[in-house]
């Protein structure tokens, strides 16, 4: 067999010179576009973001220091235009002005402070009421707390569920962990750094091994993601709390053994309403039961009602 020949090394002179991105200074199209921006790093951007930041008509942010770094980092300018402010206490009194400007067919970008918009952030009814009078609607998709700290947790993400900010009250607080902790998913929460600690003592009261992990400044300098079981991370984290922006996953709930009186009489209540196969479905997600088992078991109730 012949010896392949040695690769040639090429001369610097012909050397591929990279290239700076260059960004767009043409007008987007007439419409809303709802712009992911970096949740740390300001290079997380994404070059589409740049070229609508830089060419709409007019420019609205929940906070418009924020914005207005975002575009002196990445050298776009302002040319006149002027940011408007748009969050969730000014929302009423500023949407007429971002309505007229989509009315007269201009292009407006809109930035939450970090993140994707709409995402636990304001805008839900800007996109709404900008659909409903017929303009355009743009995701420019990007960086996602949600979706970073998903990827680096570890636990299942073929099904997941976001909860959104976890409330500060102890009531409501526990009254939410139970409308989502039997919930056959990964559920992720925003929370207050200062505030996890209590989060996972009510979880531990119903729960004390379920996975949990924490997920800390992602894509900044100091980022961390912390994992255990519930009671093993309430022994790690400080009483005073966690520092910086925090996201919380918690992984699926272990099967429990209903009894089989409860079971029956979930089943009664679905079938009176459907056909075995959706009874059988709706009990096994409602009770965390293998749908196989289930189903058996609703098979021989109408067996025996018939």
């Amino acid at each position: 067999m012949r010896k392949p020949a040695d690769p040639v090394a090429m001369p610097p002179q012909a050397q591929p010179t990279p290239v700076a991105a260059r960004i767009e200074g043409r007008r987007p199209e007439p419409g809303l576009y709802l712009v992911a921006t970096p949740i740390g790093a300001a290079r997380d951007i994404t070059l589409r973001a740049l070229d609508v930041l830089n060419g709409a008509d007019m420019l609205a942010a929940e906070d418009t220091r924020v914005l207005r770094h975002l575009l002196e980092i990445h050298g776009i300018p302002l040319r006149g235009r002027r940011i408007l402010a748009y969050h969730d206490h000014n929302a009423d009194r500023q949407r007429p002005a971002v309505m007229a400007a989509l009315g007269r067919g201009e292009s407006v970008a809109y930035t939450s402070d970090a993140g994707t918009p709409l995402v636990a952030d304001p805008g839900y009814r800007l996109a709404l009421d900008a659909a409903q009078a017929g303009a355009r609607v743009h995701a420019l998709p990007g960086a996602s707390a949600v979706l970073a700290a998903l990827s680096v947790s570890g636990l299942p993400s073929d099904r997941f569920v976001f909860v959104g900010f976890a409330p500060s009250a102890q009531g409501q607080r526990r009254r939410w962990i139970a409308g989502w902790s039997q919930i056959d998913a990964t559920v992720i929460a925003y929370e207050s750094p200062r505030r996890v600690r209590q989060l996972l003592t009510d979880l531990c009261d119903s729960d004390p091994n379920r996975m949990v992990v924490i997920c800390r400044e992602l894509t900044k300098k100091f980022e961390e993601v912390i994992r255990g079981s519930v009671s093993e991370l309430l022994d790690r984290i400080p009483a005073e709390g966690l520092r910086g922006e925090v996201v919380v996953l918690f992984g699926r709930p272990e099967p429990r053994a209903a009894d089989p009186d409860e079971i029956r009489a979930a089943l009664a209540g679905a079938l009176a309403q459907g056909s075995v196969k959706d009874a059988a479905s709706a009990v096994a997600n409602r009770l965390n039961l293998p749908r196989k088992e289930v189903y058996a078991m609703a098979l021989q109730m109408t067996k025996e009602e018939g």
